[in-house]
């Protein structure tokens, strides 16, 4: 096939293209969800090792409880942009198989 030219996809192509976006946004979703496990756990850790310094202690429960909650609301919307991203992607996909 000459350079510059480019076949159309086949409609046998679509439902790949489908599964593909989805599994590549499982995988983005799953990667997001573990690191964000990870720096929670890195925050406790390091909250352990400031308890002892402090002598109330409701210092190191509420830090930790504020941070983790804010990092949680930055992981439902990132979650949600994922999820309208795959809907396009799924769209698009969609709108190019109709086309052929």
């Amino acid at each position: 096939m000459p350079m510059g030219q480019h076949r159309e996809p086949t409609a046998g192509s679509l439902p790949s293209m489908i599964s593909g976006a989805i599994l590549g946004a499982a995988g983005l979703a799953w990667w997001l969800l573990s690191e964000a496990e990870k720096r929670s756990k890195n925050r406790k850790q390091r909250a352990m090792l400031y308890a002892p310094r402090i002598q109330d202690g409701s210092e190191a429960i509420e830090v930790p409880t504020q941070l983790n909650k804010n990092e949680g609301e930055q992981l439902e919307q990132r979650v949600e942009q994922l999820n309208a991203a795959i809907a396009d992607v799924r769209k698009q996909l969609e709108d190019l198989g109709a086309k052929t």
